[in-house]
């Protein structure tokens, strides 16, 4: 059974789940979420939201939360690529892509970065074009370009 609970933020409500032992997913819009969720907030889901608040606030840079996302093995090995992205840095495609071995999966790396359950605590909004420009997110570009700036060096 998976909790979520949803919380105002700097880029609007947020809906956080959980199956108990690890987050699962990260809503940025609110019409994807499964009819089965139970709205409870755990303790769990909310250091959730008090490291994404800090982190929002500028305070926070490394989340240390258990993650469960869902995916296929390449997706997860994308996935845990994306992890290792510092604060601050961005990424190609390409180069997340020879990160997990494979250096022609530029397209592979693109979808799994697209079926992210967990943005922002997976960082795929570090991931962006080979010319520099952002390119695709869930939540829009927006958002994209507005993490980015919170990332930036003062």
């Amino acid at each position: 059974m998976k909790n979520i609970f949803f919380y105002q933020t700097d880029l609007g409500e947020i809906g956080i789940a959980a199956n108990g032992n690890a987050v699962t997913n990260l809503y940025l819009k609110k019409e994807n979420i499964p009819r089965d969720t139970v709205v409870q907030e755990t303790e769990l889901i909310k250091e959730a939201a008090r490291q994404l608040q800090d982190y929002l606030a500028g305070k926070l840079r490394d989340f240390n939360l258990p993650l469960a996302p869902a995916g296929t093995e390449f997706m997860r090995r994308v996935w845990e690529s994306l992890r290792a992205i510092p604060y601050g840095q961005t990424r190609s495609y390409q180069e997340v892509a020879q990160s997990v071995g494979n250096k022609k999966a530029s397209r592979a790396v693109g979808l799994a970065n697209n079926r992210n359950p967990i943005p922002i605590f997976i960082p795929c909004h570090r991931v962006i074009g080979a010319n520099g420009k952002l390119v695709g997110y869930g939540g829009g570009l927006e958002i994209k370009a507005y993490l980015l700036d919170l990332e930036k060096p003062s």
